[in-house]
């Protein structure tokens, strides 16, 4: 169990290679998926979870990872990105995107995997990992967040907002005043309303709050997303955190880290993170004797921040070469 501070001293991150394989993959319920492969085909299999939920997969998330020694597979997660039908929140649930990540995973062929997630993404790794131990060969996470109620309650019931009381003003301004002790499910009822102008301006403000604290660089400036872009990031997330992620108080994550605890994993933390804070990282560090918890100086929440980002480039190159001990 090792604590060590990050340095920005890690080689550039790896070209961002193009894809060497596209799908777009029926998963059920009407949804269909959009999953790339980069990397060489007899590589160290990887996949890649992205954040929101309601985000999306990126370029830039291919740039930790050396083409010449893995496999990397990245998707959109239901709703979101080039998966179809876009925003929708029908039959899109945690559980849900655990059967699509195992039918992404045998329709690959592929028997383990490493499994790699920041944010929302680290929260989807640890419940994937705890319904499929056996398919799991190491996590790498990223800005930790357990989906608990405290974390919601952090970043959306006032305490970020004592950091940032400007942006915190504008966030819950659009929200009548006996409402706005329950923001989420304020814009709830604004990000689902028959008004699709409603639904833009509310899904524009809700991106905008959490964009503008991702990155310890910020100097306040409000990100205006774009409108498809904002309407599937807030919807889903906000239909995600109104229903606790689809976790009853039996699939909590730390309760069940049990499961995993013979599952190596890193985590990469900024120490100065406002949308994840450190917390929960240092408590499943505590729960997870095989972990390894990086917390880095002077760094947010983005997967973008140089420290975060020089750590990820070393924990994958660390994996590249003991590929025989993954099993894999």
């Amino acid at each position: 169990m090792n604590i060590a501070a990050g340095k920005n001293t890690a080689g550039a991150l790896y070209p961002g290679r193009e894809p060497f394989r596209r799908h777009m993959l029926e998963v059920g319920d009407g949804h269909t998926l959009y999953v790339e492969e980069v990397g060489r085909p007899d590589g160290i299999p990887v996949v890649v979870f992205h954040g929101g939920p309601g985000g999306g997969c990126s370029p830039a998330m291919r740039r930790f990872f050396d083409p010449d020694k893995f496999r990397v597979i990245l998707f959109d997660q239901r709703g979101c990105g080039r998966s179809r039908p876009h925003a929708s929140v029908k039959a899109n649930t945690t559980w849900h995107l655990l059967r699509d990540i195992e039918h992404i995973r045998v329709t690959l062929g592929i028997d383990r995997w490493i499994v790699f997630g920041g944010s929302w993404g680290a929260t989807l790794a640890l419940v994937y990992g705890q319904a499929y131990p056996a398919r799991v060969a190491w996590l790498v996470l990223r800005g930790v967040f357990l989906a608990t109620r405290a974390e919601l309650d952090w970043f959306y019931g006032g305490g970020a907002g004592r950091f940032w009381p400007d942006l915190w003003e504008r966030f819950i301004d659009p929200i009548p005043l006996d409402e706005q002790d329950d923001l989420i499910g304020a814009y709830n009822k604004r990000l689902f309303s028959r008004d699709r102008a409603e639904q833009i301006t509310h899904a524009k403000s809700w991106a905008a709050w959490e964009n503008a604290l991702a990155s310890i660089d910020n100097d306040g400036a409000i990100i205006d997303s774009p409108a498809d872009y904002a309407l599937a990031f807030s919807r889903i997330e906000n239909h995600y955190f109104i229903n606790a992620a689809f976790l009853d108080d039996s699939q909590q994550i730390l309760p069940n880290m049990p499961r995993i605890a013979h599952i190596p994993g890193t985590i990469v933390q900024g120490r100065h993170d406002m949308i994840c804070p450190p917390a929960s990282a240092w408590a499943l560090h505590k729960a997870w004797p095989s972990s390894d918890l990086r917390m880095i100086s002077k760094s947010g929440h983005a997967v973008s921040e140089p420290g975060i980002a020089a750590e990820l480039v070393r924990t994958m190159d660390k994996l590249a070469r003991q590929r025989e001990t993954l099993g894999v």
